[in-house]
């Protein structure tokens, strides 16, 4: 069993031939709501490949909170863990043109999942095989956890996004950090290839189209990224940290699961939607099997 630990977003994403000026009103494309939140997303692209997955998280009462809810019901998620409060369902307000975006997100009721929530459904974390999390929810409950499963003995894959509210002090209660190439040098302040050597099987950077890496105490292993016609790269990093989670609960090595997880993100951006391309498992072995570099 995996269990994530994180948000639970619906993106209200604004297309637009132009970005309105300040006092300006414009006319836009098209408007999607679109189910997102790293956690979820991570959630969905595990689940997707066949994991057990349950998801620990806090919606509003209201119909996005319901829907969402819902959604991850449907991608076969265990929701016994996420609760219902009384703040507003967390939000990302996308607003694209022309391949640039501008975002502001609203957290919600993801900063209402504290401690005291932890703790009601610690039971499932103390299941898990694998504690999944990112930075989209109270720092003070992110450190909750590590600490529960430091004491418990149970590996924490750790996506630092947004990087602003990573602590290094961290390092010790995390098994697995997946920070991509800025993010990483922004949290260390150095190169990441020598962040790498500082961390052996315990950091991967992510390189975008570039694949990822990490350094196994002798060398930095970069494994390529895969060709791919992207339409959509929102959920990418999502899927490669959901995809890794599968593939390393499923007994692979930090490279094979790596690989695998390239070769996941590599699909997800061929359609729009942080989860609507999040790939099965057929269609990774399928590309895995062809070796499409």
């Amino acid at each position: 069993m995996i269990t994530v630990v994180g948000s639970i977003n619906m993106d209200l994403a604004v297309e637009t031939d132009i970005f309105p000026r300040q006092g300006e009103t414009v006319q836009g494309k098209r408007f999607s709501t679109i189910p997102g939140g790293k956690g979820a997303n991570q959630a969905v692209a595990a689940a997707r490949l066949g994991s057990r997955v349950r998801m620990i998280g806090a919606v509003g009462n209201d119909s996005f909170g319901k829907e969402l809810y819902d959604n991850l019901k449907n991608e076969k998620v265990d929701v016994s863990g996420v609760v219902t409060t009384t703040n507003s369902t967390g939000i990302a307000n996308i607003l694209l043109h022309n391949r640039d975006n501008r975002i502001i997100v609203i957290p919600g009721a993801n900063y209402d999942l504290s401690k005291e929530i932890i703790d009601e459904h610690i039971h499932h974390i103390l299941e898990s095989q694998l504690v999944m999390m990112q930075l989209e929810i109270p720092v003070e409950t992110i450190e909750h956890v590590l600490t529960i499963c430091q004491e418990k003995h149970i590996p924490v894959l750790l996506n630092p996004a947004p990087a602003k509210n990573f602590r290094k002090e961290w390092m010790d209660q995390i098994t697995y950090l997946t920070p991509n190439e800025t993010e990483c040098e922004f949290i260390f302040g150095a190169d990441w290839e020598t962040v790498l050597k500082e961390h052996p099987n315990k950091i991967i950077v992510t390189l975008g189209s570039e694949g990822a890496a990490f350094y196994d105490g002798k060398k930095i292993v970069r494994i390529s990224g895969y060709k791919t016609d992207a339409v959509d790269t929102t959920g990418a990093g999502d899927t490669f940290n959901g995809a890794f989670a599968h593939a390393i609960c499923s007994g692979n090595t930090i490279e094979e699961a790596v690989q695998f997880a390239n070769i996941a993100a590599s699909l997800s951006v061929e359609k729009f939607g942080a989860q609507g391309g999040m790939p099965k498992l057929d269609e990774v072995l399928a590309r895995l099997g062809g070796h499409e570099r």
